[in-house]
């Protein structure tokens, strides 16, 4: 079983009746259900709880954890963005999804300023597949279409991915690197584009199937632990040999 601790900054939801309309619960509570099952166990943390609910005994129990924010990023305790660095590097997958792109922790682990173009304009998705052998588009179609979204366009200040699995194309002609991976340390991580508050798009089950699918692909393997644990080291000084003689 794959434990899944879904985050979400839990703001939008407070102050506006248009994301609480589609999003009653809360984000959180969407994709959380909506991923759960099939090897799956997804829980919900929020920012306003204690230790933002993401306390060192909820993460040392979570395999991938999902970020979901906007309003919020520099409110953040950075003690608890360095438990997630450090939980990442020792293995816990991250899969940031939409404005997540500008939380504390995603700009530590890629190490820029991660800025990007925008507009809200009710513009339709198209969100291509570009890598249909890679086990997070698993089940999916040439592309995925929303029909309506905010526009997120290049230039985006991320390091090159490690693999550009989507890349979305929006009405007003601009294109968007909206699926990628990365690797840190021993954590695998996922940064996923679509999702603005006042849009039902974590109801749309094949953005679901993908969030399922990333969170199987980031899930650490079993007993996963830093390498250099798993190498002998001699603390006898190095002799040299004597060479044999003899010529070539």
């Amino acid at each position: 079983m794959i434990k899944v601790t879904v985050w979400n900054e839990y703001s939008h939801e407070k102050i506006n009746s248009r994301v609480r309309e589609i999003y009653p619960e809360g984000i959180h509570k969407a994709i959380a259900a909506g991923i759960a099952g099939n090897g799956i166990q997804a829980e919900t943390a929020t920012q306003d709880q204690d230790e933002h609910g993401l306390s060192e005994s909820v993460l040392a129990e979570t395999d991938v954890l999902i970020w979901w924010g906007h309003l919020l990023h520099e409110q953040v305790d950075d003690a608890i963005v360095e438990r997630v660095h450090q939980r990442v590097l020792d293995g816990m997958g991250l899969i940031v999804l939409h404005s997540g792109h500008f939380s504390k922790i995603f700009r530590k682990l890629m190490g820029t300023g991660c800025a990007l173009s925008w507009r809200i304009a009710d513009e339709k998705e198209r969100l291509w597949v570009i890598d249909p052998s890679h086990p997070i588009a698993e089940g999916l179609g040439a592309s995925i279409e929303l029909e309506r979204e905010e526009m997120y366009g290049e230039h985006f200040d991320i390091p090159a991915p490690d693999e550009l699995i989507f890349v979305s194309w929006f009405e007003g002609g601009e294109v968007f690197r909206s699926g990628c991976t990365y690797r840190r340390g021993l954590g695998k991580i996922f940064y996923f584009r679509p999702g603005h508050e006042t849009y039902p798009t974590y109801h749309n089950a094949e953005i679901l199937k993908v969030i399922a699918n990333a969170v199987r692909w980031a899930a650490p393997s079993a007993g996963t632990k830093p390498i250099y644990q798993e190498i002998p080291v001699s603390l006898e000084p190095i002799r040299s040999r004597p060479v044999s003689g003899g010529q070539d």
